[in-house]
């Protein structure tokens, strides 16, 4: 069954804001929040990781944003805490179970403010990421190496939630992994979460996973495994290890450590998936290369249908995130790896894949190919003055991109674009989330994927919590278009 998306009403001239056209689209930014950085979550977890951080820590969750239909989204920490040095065997990662978080956001006129509107975001679950078969978990044995005095034996990888739970929880540390097998051997318990997408009936998610690299399905209600998504032979590596530059120097060919699948969107039809790789792989030019490979996945029957290339801007910047605008264009995340007056991009572009070369089957890229088509300047530039943005405060890690409801400011209907950041899980950094309308007019072809809510989703919007009028309508049937 359809769903349809409601839409938000706000005269933005009785309010005293205008619309200025900025960069290439017209483009406001409509709210922005930030959530502390030493807030926990709902997991029940309690108790302290190997490097001390607590294993409920909420922080970190900016790394994937979804929409999840109504106002609810679903947000995806990477793989867990690993600022604070205690162990370079396992390049500080600890046995945090990967999970992701549900929030419901609210969006309220703010007549007043800076913003048009105020933006409150309310966590209301945390659901834990598992198998239902064995995976294979770091056993600590690491070697009797010490500096400075300090041992850097580990214990067991295997999370004590396991034994009660009956389950096989995936967690960020390195280590876990079989000896001898490929990154693409989908019983490794570690998992590095950077991008997640809901199904259209709203049962299931897509999370991308930079170890493998991976694009896993998960039940949304359990949190359980339901599928893997296996990428091509050449964009995992053959020599495993649990200290990423390690991994590096030892493989030829494949995705580079830790910058395996970044971006993750899913068509509107919600038959295809689109993931993109954060760096270029090793036998495309490594971190000297400014190609990075795009695969389109059939949901239904696993198959990898094409590949694509994207070129950076600079070969010093990385993707963070996809979002998809209809079948062939997308948004594509591009940023620098600087935060506050240092940082230079923090970028969208608008790509086209219509005519780009399929180098589907190439482990490596051909001499001649045409790449995905670029816009030549970005869609959106968060450090574009017009947004107030570019600051000492601005964070370094803008990584979560998603669409949102529509709105309609002065009676003209606008997308809006959902951005986060992940503050690394550091508990003196905030995570931020910001709102920004795009113009129809910008964005012809756009088509919104049509996501069934959750009853209580159903249920908040029904009661019209920070809603001021809603216009029943579906995009998909044309009567935005």
């Amino acid at each position: 069954m359809q769903t349809m998306r409601p839409t938000y009403i706000l005269g933005l001239a009785l309010l005293g804001f205008s619309l200025t056209p900025v960069s290439q689209a017209e483009v406001v930014l409509l709210a922005q929040t930030s959530l502390s950085g030493s807030i926990t979550d709902l997991s029940g977890l309690s108790g302290a990781l190997e490097n001390g951080a607590p294993s409920n820590l909420l922080g970190g969750f900016g790394s994937g944003l979804g929409y999840a239909g109504g106002n609810t989204f679903l947000a995806v920490p990477d793989r867990g805490p690993n600022a604070v040095s205690y162990n370079p065997l396992v390049d500080d990662t600890v046995s945090y179970i990967d999970r992701f978080q549900t929030f419901q956001m609210q969006l309220t006129a703010s007549p007043s403010g800076t913003r048009p509107f105020s933006l409150t975001p309310t966590l209301t679950n945390t659901t834990l990421l598992s198998s239902g078969t064995p995976l294979t978990y770091g056993t600590g044995a690491l070697g009797t190496g010490a500096s400075g005095g300090k041992s850097y034996m580990l214990g067991s990888g295997v999370p004590g939630l396991n034994a009660v739970n009956n389950s096989y929880y995936f967690t960020g540390r390195s280590d876990g992994f079989a000896a001898g097998t490929s990154s693409l051997n989908s019983t490794a318990a570690r998992l590095d979460p950077e991008s997640i997408r809901v199904s259209t009936d709203g049962k299931t998610v897509f999370i991308s996973d930079e170890y493998g690299p991976f694009v896993y399905q998960f039940d949304r209600a359990t949190g359980q495994r339901i599928r893997s998504y296996a990428l091509p032979s050449y964009y995992g590596v053959t020599d495993l290890s649990s200290q990423g530059n390690t991994e590096i120097s030892g493989n030829t060919q494949g995705r580079l450590a830790n910058k395996g699948m970044e971006g993750l969107a899913i068509t509107s039809d919600g038959k295809t998936l689109v993931g993109i790789m954060q760096s270029p792989l090793t036998q495309d030019g490594g971190a000297n290369s400014k190609n990075i490979r795009i695969a389109t996945i059939d949901v239904s029957t696993g198959a990898v249908m094409h590949e694509y290339v994207y070129t950076l801007s600079d070969p010093n910047n990385t993707v963070s995130d996809i979002t998809a605008v209809n079948d062939h264009q997308f948004l594509v995340d591009e940023r620098d790896g600087k935060a506050g007056l240092a940082a230079t991009t923090k970028q969208f572009f608008l790509i086209d894949v219509t005519n780009a070369t399929d180098v589907k089957g190439l482990s490596t890229l051909p001499r001649s190919f045409a790449t995905v088509a670029k816009g030549a300047t970005p869609f959106i530039d968060m450090l574009d003055p017009a947004f107030g943005l570019n600051n000492a405060n601005f964070p370094q890690k803008i990584e979560g991109a998603a669409f949102g409801e529509d709105v309609l400011v002065n009676g003209v209907l606008e997308h809006t674009l959902w951005i986060s950041n992940d503050n690394d899980f550091a508990t003196d950094a905030t995570s931020n989330f910001y709102v920004f309308g795009i113009a129809c007019s910008d964005l012809p072809g756009f088509e919104a994927q049509q996501v069934a809510p959750e009853p209580s989703s159903y249920a908040l919007l029904a009661a019209g919590l920070g809603v001021l009028a809603i216009i029943a309508g579906s995009r998909r049937a044309g009567l935005y278009s």
